[in-house]
């Protein structure tokens, strides 16, 4: 609440402008409309006009008044409506200018809402009040970025704010550092971020993914080696870790690294020096060691297939990326920090997801963590025709509350609870029943035949009778401590 709270008065307290673009000489105007609310309304008359306003000053919502979308700029329209999608635009059209396509295109593509003419003062207002209470929202879910924008990471979550806790902390060691999580959770950004907080930011930053390289050429790829050490050696090449010298070298999937290598990384490790293949000398280099593991590395040791030493050597400063399932407070911020990133690549302009989406997203147990939400996205940002993304473009499936079954009873449990009601108030009397309930006497005894209520109503039991049509559906066992009002049935 207080977090609304603060939301609101910050609207209050921002002056509120809005840039009206007048393409017609007929167009709408908005004075009366709008100026007793407290709107600060600044007009333009030509698209570069309006671009060069926008330029100078920022507007977080901007009506666009046209007569005939035939008759304007059509393609310089959608370029400045494309170059600033911070801002919300509203459409004030002609009623004819609806059988237009272009229009068509222009409010289904780029708008937030449309009006035609003649305008409903109130309804304008209100739509430009939610508008620019949208954008913002989109404001302030930025800023709430700008806190790890180094971290190039977004999250809320309490398991996200330890995390970047912990990377602060480790970030201005020198020790090696060990990243553990599931695959798709984010280790490589958690490495990035590490090594952008730390005082060698300004030096190189190496990924090296150890399960996608084949393994004759492994040891050549980390070391290097020098012109004519094998076949092929046409002249000498500098390896991942020689070219991390004074930054920072990931070396990701860490455990499937041979044991004949690990060796050498281990000698790296404790002596800042390598050695090419096909040379003698020992080449030093000042770089950082973070290495990532989705699998268990002490069981890795025990079962013989990861060097002990090695792994005490990388695990000084042990850190772990949370699943993106224990994070479910962060799934809808990432999802919108996404949509924007990659909302780019379309023409259209999306302006998020339905509610039936996000609780999909919600719901789903997400195994492939952010990177299986990112794919979900990017793959609904191509596939969605409208201006939401749904659970279907998501390829989600939306979770009610109640299963069907459990709905079913709910449903046969309260009819057979107004029933009996009703007859207890009648004082058993069928047709005063029948009456309170809006259904004739023979649908009364149907339904008293169906809910097992067509004995003694003395010895009324909270379950159907077994030969009752519904007798396969479970009803609950309990009453209702305060009486049902009576529906329409029948």
């Amino acid at each position: 609440m207080i977090t609304v709270y603060l939301f609101e008065q910050e609207i209050k307290m921002k002056k509120r402008k809005i840039l009206c673009l007048r393409l017609q000489k007929n167009s709408a105007s908005f004075d009366q409309y709008l100026q007793e609310e407290e709107w600060e309304i600044h007009y333009a008359a030509e698209i570069l006009v309006a671009e060069r306003m926008m330029r100078e000053e920022p507007y977080l919502v901007c009506l666009l008044a046209i007569e005939n979308v035939e008759l304007i700029q059509y393609e310089a329209l959608i370029q400045l409506l494309k170059a600033h999608p911070e801002c919300e635009w509203i459409g004030v059209f002609h009623p004819d200018s609806l059988l237009s396509w272009k229009c068509h295109e222009l409010i289904l593509g780029h708008l937030f809402d449309y009006h035609t003419q003649p305008i409903e003062s109130q309804r304008l207002a209100q739509t430009v009040g939610h508008a620019y209470g949208r954008a913002m929202m989109r404001q302030q879910s930025k800023r709430r970025f700008s806190t790890t924008k180094d971290m190039a990471m977004v999250g809320e979550s309490p398991a996200m704010k330890s995390l970047f806790k912990h990377i602060k902390q480790i970030a201005s060691s020198e020790a090696t550092v060990l990243i553990g999580g599931e695959n798709g959770s984010g280790k490589e950004l958690t490495a990035l971020a590490i090594h952008r907080c730390s005082p060698r930011s300004n030096g190189p930053f190496v990924p090296v993914s150890c399960g996608s390289i084949p393994s004759q050429l492994i040891q050549s790829e980390l070391f290097g080696y020098q012109r004519g050490a094998f076949t092929g050696a046409a002249a000498q090449k500098a390896g991942f870790i020689e070219s991390a010298d004074h930054g920072t070298i990931f070396l990701d999937e860490i455990a499937d690294l041979p044991l004949d290598l690990q060796t050498n990384l281990l000698r790296f490790l404790q002596e800042k020096t390598i050695t090419r293949i096909g040379s003698s000398a020992s080449i030093p280099v000042n770089a950082r060691v973070i290495a990532a593991s989705n699998v268990n590395l002490q069981e890795a040791v025990k079962a013989g297939k990861f060097r002990e030493d090695l792994f005490y050597r990388l695990n000084v400063l042990p850190i772990i990326v949370p699943p993106l399932r224990e994070r479910k407070e962060d799934i809808e911020l990432l999802a919108n920090h996404f949509l924007e990133v990659f909302g780019k690549e379309r023409k259209t302009r999306l302006n998020g997801f339905t509610s039936e989406a996000v609780q999909a997203m919600l719901s789903h147990n997400w195994p492939g963590n952010v990177r299986e939400l990112i794919n979900r996205i990017r793959r609904a940002i191509v596939t969605t025709d409208g201006r939401l993304i749904s659970a279907e473009d998501l390829n989600l499936e939306i979770q009610s509350l109640l299963k069907n079954d459990d709905l079913a009873n709910v449903r046969i449990s309260a009819e057979r609870e107004a029933i009996f009601n009703c007859l207890v108030r009648a004082g058993k009397n069928k047709t005063r029943a029948a009456q309170d309930l809006g259904v004739s006497r023979m649908t009364l005894y149907r339904l008293m035949e169906k809910h097992g209520l067509s004995g003694n109503l003395e010895h009324i039991h909270s379950k159907p009778a077994a030969n009752s049509e519904n007798a396969h559906h479970r009803t609950s066992d309990m009453h209702y401590s305060a009486p049902i009002k009576s529906p329409k049935l029948g």
